[in-house]
C-alpha cells in the first residue's frame, strides 16, 4: 500500500508542474502593436456608439434667432430627444428650408386650428398659453380654420410677431421634426 500512495503523490506533483508550464505559455507578453490595436478598437467602438446616440437618440442644436424668445434666446444650446412621442404644448426643433427652427406644438394631426382676434382655438376650445405676445393671423399664407394633416404638427413661435412658422408654411411634417427640447443651456446673458 505504501507504494501505491507514493505513485499517486508523484502523479499529482507532475500535474502541478504541467499546469505551471501551461500558465507560463498562456501568459505571453503583450506587444506594442497588440496594445495599439486594442486601443484603436475601443476608440472606434466608442465613436460608433456616440455617433449612433447623436444621430438617432439626441440632437444638439444652437439657436441663431429669436423666434422662440423668451424661452429660447439667441445663442442657446438646445438638446433634443428624438425617440419620445410629441405632444401639444411642447417646444421642438424642426427643419424648414434646410434650416433648424424652434417652436411650440399647438395642433396635433387631425386637429382644427383657428386663429382670430388674438385668440387661438384648437378643435373649438381656447388654448391656454404662457406666452407674452398676442397671436394674430395677420400675414399668414394659409387660411383658417386649418386642419392639421396626418403625420404633421401645427407649430408656432413663442415670439408670435415672427410669423415664420406654420402660419406661413403650413404644418411641419413628422419627418422634419428633430425631437422635443429636453435641455436648454444658456450661453449668453446669464
Amino acid at each position: 500500500m505504501e507504494e501505491k500512495t507514493e505513485v499517486v503523490e508523484k502523479t499529482d506533483s507532475s500535474t502541478d508542474v504541467e499546469k505551471k508550464t501551461n500558465n507560463k505559455k498562456s501568459k505571453k507578453k503583450r506587444t506594442t502593436v497588440s496594445i495599439m490595436i486594442e486601443f484603436f478598437v475601443k476608440v472606434g467602438l466608442t465613436a460608433l456608439v456616440v455617433w449612433f446616440l447623436c444621430f438617432f437618440v439626441v440632437g444638439v442644436y444652437v439657436n441663431h434667432n429669436n423666434s422662440s424668445y423668451p424661452m429660447i434666446k439667441d445663442g442657446d444650446l438646445c438638446i433634443t430627444y428624438r425617440l419620445g412621442a410629441l405632444r401639444s404644448g411642447e417646444a421642438i426643433a424642426y427643419t424648414n428650408n434646410g434650416k433648424i427652427n424652434f417652436g411650440r406644438i399647438v395642433g396635433m394631426p387631425g386637429d382644427t386650428v383657428d386663429i382670430s382676434e388674438d385668440t387661438i382655438t384648437v378643435n373649438g376650445y381656447g388654448v391656454y398659453e404662457n406666452t407674452v405676445y398676442p397671436t394674430t393671423a395677420e400675414g399668414a399664407n394659409i387660411s383658417f380654420p386649418y386642419v392639421v394633416p396626418a403625420d404633421s404638427y401645427f407649430v408656432l413661435n413663442d415670439y408670435r410677431d415672427d410669423i415664420n412658422d406654420s402660419r406661413v408654411f403650413g404644418a411641419v411634417k413628422k419627418e422634419d421634426t428633430k425631437g422635443k427640447i429636453v435641455l436648454l443651456l444658456r450661453r449668453r446673458g446669464i
